[in-house]
């Protein structure tokens, strides 16, 4: 393992596309660090822990190939699809949360059931992102969001924005799909970026409840497996995470970027909350 200074880079326009979701543990402010370890020209671009896609809108241009983006997340994976093939339908289903602000209408949305429609679940996902606390998506063991109000309005997206992204992501294959399925996609000259869901700080937090589907310590450590032989392939990757002594231990024979970031997400209430200065780990995987 080795530690390399932190090398910086100019983050992409802000009159391009970026992300368009609330996403704990997204990596916007990050980008500036991670961008500098990413090949400045690759064919294929796959991100398989897709959650609010910094990484992917900094880098989109990048690619000479074809770009993968998946996710377990089924009402993630399902806003991302809708946003690209029902631009309009979209912003039409928008306007039943339009001054849905008070604490009330919150939980009355949270606890109804999802609709069945993909254009009406996109918007409710839409409303919940944004205005539950901290633009937190968990879910308890049955699948039922759970996370509490955040006391934030409800202020859709302009038309323009949405149209702007369903155009960038026209030539994008959006997969609801577990890693293990993508990973093996990718061939000799593509790029990965890894954003896997962080191991809880302790036996009672719950960072990790994105779906009902739990991300372990032996996901981690099958993934860190995958890793040696994309770079057996040809494939360059990075990987993202908290820094641990698992995460060196399982990435020791690849190089790591070691810093602190700011970090506030809520576990089982608002008294639960990691430290503001979370250690975090950029894993370069070169060829």
């Amino acid at each position: 393992m080795s530690q390399t200074a932190l090398p910086v880079a100019r983050v992409a326009d802000a009159s391009d596309p970026g992300p368009f979701l609330r996403w704990a543990g997204g990596k916007t402010r990050l980008l500036r660090h991670l961008l500098p370890y990413v090949p400045e020209r690759f064919d294929g671009y796959f991100e398989p822990f897709l959650g609010g896609g910094a990484v992917f809108f900094a880098t989109r241009q990048r690619a000479g190939g074809p770009i993968v983006l998946s996710d377990l997340n089924e009402e993630l994976v399902n806003i991302w699809r809708t946003v690209r093939d029902e631009p309009d339908g979209f912003l039409e289903a928008l306007v039943f949360y339009e001054g849905k602000n008070d604490e009330a209408s919150y939980y009355e949305v949270r606890e109804a059931d999802a609709p069945a429609e993909p254009i009406q679940r996109a918007a409710r996902f839409a409303y919940l992102n944004q205005t539950a606390w901290n633009g937190l998506w968990r879910v308890n063991r049955w699948g039922r969001f759970n996370v509490p109000w955040g006391n934030r309005p409800f202020r859709g997206y302009e038309a323009e924005a949405i149209g702007d992204l369903s155009a960038v992501l026209q030539e994008v294959e959006i997969e609801l799909a577990d890693f293990r399925d993508i990973l093996g996609q990718p061939k000799r000259g593509d790029f990965v970026y890894l954003d896997p869901p962080y191991l809880p700080v302790s036996d009672t937090s719950k960072f990790s409840g994105y779906t009902e589907k739990r991300f372990r310590a032996a996901d981690l450590e099958e993934l860190a497996s995958i890793c040696r032989e994309l770079t057996k392939n040809g494939v360059a990757w990075v990987l993202s995470n908290r820094d641990t002594p698992l995460v060196r231990e399982l990435f020791a024979d690849h190089e790591i970027v070691r810093m602190t970031t700011r970090r506030s997400v809520a576990a089982q209430n608002r008294r639960d909350i990691e430290p503001s200065q979370s250690p975090e780990a950029i894993v370069v995987g070169r060829v």
